[in-house]
């Protein structure tokens, strides 16, 4: 079972979705860009890459996408980054608005300011390998964690990487940076998925 490579889809409705990819490709698995509903067949795991929520929010109320990925993200392995870690939660704040509600968080939108506040951060995390390279721009922040959430990594006491069952939340940019480790991770998360 383990031979075949993983199909990994990517929601490429904007935002850094080709960034992804390139680390996917870089470590065995099929990229599959996912653009309407029909795209979800067949793959093994989801990100949802950064980008603005709120636009990725009226890409989904077309199509009955929004629906469709609601019920998806339910038993598949789901990545979310950023504005992929928003619509995952069940509480956005700063504004509030509507999300997918898979993961037991609270995000507060735009918590560390503007582009400017952009940052790189190496900070310790419960992966092995060292420090953690971690790219933040515009990042939301997760104010509230779920019982069944697990912390994975840390901003100033705050989680930046959490995982609750088959999904994985970051609030940084993995796939601007030359580490790969949360990717892997999710690769594994998808692979004990599967079996």
């Amino acid at each position: 079972m383990s031979s075949k490579p993983l199909t990994i889809g990517i929601l490429a409705l904007q935002g850094a979705y080709e960034a992804h990819a390139k680390t996917l490709r870089t470590l065995g698995a099929t990229p599959r860009l996912v653009r309407l509903p029909a795209d979800l067949e067949g793959i093994d795991g989801l990100i949802m890459p950064g980008g603005e929520s709120t636009t990725m929010l009226k890409f989904l109320e077309r199509h009955d996408f929004f629906d469709t990925l609601k019920t998806f993200v339910q038993t598949t392995p789901t990545f979310g980054t950023c504005a992929g870690a928003i619509l995952l939660a069940t509480d956005v704040e700063n504004p509030t608005q509507k999300s997918l509600a898979a993961l037991d968080i609270t995000v507060e939108r735009n918590a560390y300011g503007r582009q400017i506040d952009s940052t790189i951060l190496h900070a310790d995390s419960k992966l092995p390998g060292g420090p953690l390279e971690m790219v933040f721009i515009r990042a939301p922040r997760i104010t509230r964690t779920g019982e069944a959430v697990e912390t994975l990594a840390t901003r100033e006491a705050n989680p930046v990487l959490v995982r609750q069952g088959h999904i994985l939340a970051a609030t940084f940019h993995p796939e601007l940076s030359h580490d790969t480790r949360v990717h892997e991770l999710f690769l594994n998360l998808v692979r004990h998925h599967s079996h």
